[in-house]
C-alpha cells in the first residue's frame, strides 16, 4: 500500500465561503491527491435570530439557500474532477449541530442528494443505502457549544475524527495550536484524549476548515491516508478502515504497527505487545510521544540523538533543503518566479508548501471573490539536476500567522554540493555545507520587502525515526496505542491507534 495525502474538509463560495470551486479544485491537483470540497448545508438547532445574532444567523440562512440551488452544479463539477489513479474527489457537505457538534458528510456516490435532518445520525440514516461516513470536527469547543458529543458518538457512522485543522488541535487541553476562533475555547472533556479514555475507537484526520477555496492550504491541516491505489474505493475503503493520521503541513511519513498490525487495526495479542514506529519526515524531529489509552508511555528525543552525528565534509547522502519566500509589505499579493539549481549533486524530489489566503470565517465587511485563492501556485517542473515554480505570498497576517510559500528539495549529494535559486530576477547560491551551520535570508530591496529564507539543511538521519518498543501489560480489555511526531519547525503528525484486545 501507498500514503496519499488529502484534505476532506474545505469551503468555497458554494455556500458561505469564498472564492471559486474550480480554482478550489485546481489548487487541490497542485499538491494533494484527493479532496473533499464541503457546503454548509444545514443547522437543526441554530440560535433563534435576535437583533445581537442577525449577522450570525441571516449568514448562515444563506449560504444553506446558495448551496440548495446550485447542489446539481456542484455535485457534477465535483464528478468531473475525480480522475481515477490522478486525483480523487469525494461528495460531501457539513451539517452544523449544537447538541451534536459539527459534522461534515463524505460520500463516494456523485448521486448523494442534498437532504435536511436533525441530527448527524439522522442524517447518515436518511442517505443510506448509499455510502456515508459523518466526520465530527472542531470537537474540543465547548460540549452543547458545537463541541463533540462523546455519548452520542458512534463508531460506525464516524469511524473517523478531525483532530487538526484551522480551529487548532483538539487532542488535548494543552496540545500545540490552542482554539483562538469566536466560537471559543478547547474543553477537556470534548478532547480526543477524553474520548480514547472512555475507550472510543476512531482514526485520525487532519483538514482545514478554509473558508476560500485553497484544499490542502499549507499549515492548516491535511490527511494522510493507506491505501492500495489512487481511487475513490481504495481511499474510502482506508478510510473505513481507518488507516489515517493527520499532519498539519509537512508530509510526514510514518508506518505504525503493534505486532504487524497497521495503525487503525484492531488486533487481538495474547502475550507481548511489539511497537514498531518508522517516520521519514521533512526538518529535524524534535520528539516521539506513544500513548497507551489517552497517557503518555514513552517518549524518545530525536533532536538529541541527531546532533550526535553531523556529515563530514566528504559524506555522500541525503538533505533536505527548505526554500521559503514571502514576507514584505504587500497586501494584495506578490509573484515569485523561481528556478532551482543543485550542481554537484542532483534532486531527489520537491514538496511544496503553498498556501492560500487565510480566511476561516466570513465577517461582514468581506465580499466574495471567486479569484481570491486563484493564486497561480504551481511547481511547473522538476528533474534530477532543476526545478522551476510560480507563487503568490502576501504580507503575513500577524507574526504568529505566516503567509508565506515554501519549497522542500530532498537532494542527494555532498556538503560540498551547492543549491542555487533565482527568483524574479535574483540569484542566490549556498554550499550544503554552509546551510548545515544555519540558515541564510536575503531580500529582494533595501528596506521592508519580501525575503528569500534558506533553511538550515536537514541530513538524512536527522529527519528519519525509528524504534521498536516491548509492553507486556495489559491495562483494559481493549488497550489503545497511538504517536505523536513533533518537528522543530512545529509540524506534526498525530497517528491514528491501533486497538489491542487481550
Amino acid at each position: 500500500m501507498k500514503l496519499y495525502w488529502g484534505d476532506l474538509h474545505n469551503h468555497c463560495g458554494i455556500t458561505y465561503g469564498f472564492g471559486g470551486l474550480e480554482n478550489a479544485l485546481a489548487a487541490a491537483v497542485e499538491q494533494l491527491d484527493f479532496c473533499a470540497i464541503i457546503g454548509h448545508a444545514m443547522w437543526p438547532d441554530m440560535p433563534e435570530r435576535t437583533e445581537e445574532l442577525e449577522f450570525l444567523v441571516d449568514f448562515h440562512l444563506k449560504g444553506f439557500a446558495k448551496l440548495r440551488d446550485n447542489w446539481e452544479h456542484v455535485r457534477n463539477t465535483v464528478k468531473m474532477w475525480n480522475v481515477p489513479h490522478h486525483f480523487v474527489t469525494f461528495q460531501g457537505y457539513e451539517i452544523h449541530s449544537s447538541e451534536f457538534g459539527d459534522h461534515h458528510v463524505l460520500s463516494t456516490s456523485d448521486d448523494l442528494p442534498l437532504i435536511h435532518a436533525a441530527s448527524p445520525a439522522e442524517l447518515v440514516a436518511e442517505l443510506a443505502p448509499l455510502p456515508v461516513i459523518a466526520v465530527p470536527h472542531h470537537v474540543g469547543y465547548t460540549p452543547g457549544y458545537r463541541g463533540a458529543n462523546w455519548g452520542a458518538f458512534s463508531d460506525q457512522i464516524s469511524p473517523a475524527v478531525e483532530v487538526f485543522s484551522k480551529h487548532g488541535c483538539s487532542m488535548s487541553e494543552s496540545s500545540a495550536y490552542p482554539y483562538w476562533h469566536t466560537m471559543g475555547p478547547r474543553d477537556s472533556r470534548n478532547t480526543i484524549i477524553s474520548a480514547i479514555r472512555k475507550g472510543l475507537r476512531f482514526g485520525f484526520l487532519g483538514s482545514t476548515d478554509h473558508h476560500a477555496g485553497y484544499p490542502g492550504s499549507y499549515g492548516d491541516g491535511r490527511v494522510a491516508v493507506l491505501a492500495t491505489e489512487k481511487t475513490r474505493e481504495a481511499i474510502w475503503e482506508a478510510l473505513l478502515a481507518r488507516r489515517t493520521y493527520a499532519i498539519t503541513g509537512d508530509k510526514i511519513a510514518c508506518s505504525f504497527t503493534v505486532n504487524g498490525a497497521i495503525f487503525g487495526s484492531e488486533v487481538t495479542v495474547t502475550g507481548r505487545r511489539v511497537l514498531a514506529l518508522n517516520v521519514r519526515g521533512c526538518d529535524f524531529i524534535e520528539r516521539v510521544s506513544v500513548y497507551k489509552n489517552g497517557e503518555l508511555w514513552k517518549m524518545a528525543d530525536g533532536l538529541h540523538s541527531a546532533q550526535q552525528r553531523m556529515p563530514e565534509s566528504h559524506e555522500k547522502g541525503k538533505y533536505k533543503v527548505r526554500v521559503e519566500m514571502g514576507w514584505g509589505d504587500n497586501t494584495s499579493g506578490f509573484l515569485w518566479q523561481g528556478r532551482a539549481r543543485i550542481d554537484d549533486g542532483q534532486i531527489v524530489s520537491v514538496e511544496t508548501c503553498f498556501r492560500g489566503q487565510n480566511v476561516l470565517a466570513p465577517t461582514p465587511e468581506m465580499q466574495d471573490n471567486p479569484d481570491i485563492n486563484n493564486l497561480g501556485n504551481k511547481l511547473l517542473e522538476y528533474s534530477n539536476h532543476t526545478a522551476e515554480w510560480t507563487c503568490m505570498t502576501f504580507k503575513n497576517v500577524s507574526t504568529r500567522h505566516p503567509q508565506t510559500a515554501a519549497l522542500i528539495f530532498e537532494l542527494e549529494g555532498d556538503p560540498n554540493s551547492r543549491i542555487t535559486i533565482e527568483v524574479n530576477g535574483q540569484i542566490f547560491a549556498y554550499s550544503l555545507s554552509e546551510l548545515l551551520e544555519g540558515s541564510r535570508s536575503a531580500h529582494l530591496q533595501p528596506y521592508n520587502s519580501e525575503a528569500l529564507l534558506f533553511h538550515r539543511a536537514v541530513p538524512e538521519h536527522a529527519y528519519c525515526f525509528q524504534s521498536e518498543w516491548h509492553d507486556d501489560e495489559k491495562e483494559r480489555d481493549c488497550d489503545a496505542y497511538h504517536v505523536e511526531i513533533k518537528q522543530v519547525n512545529e509540524q506534526y503528525a498525530w497517528i491514528s491507534p491501533v486497538f489491542v484486545h487481550s
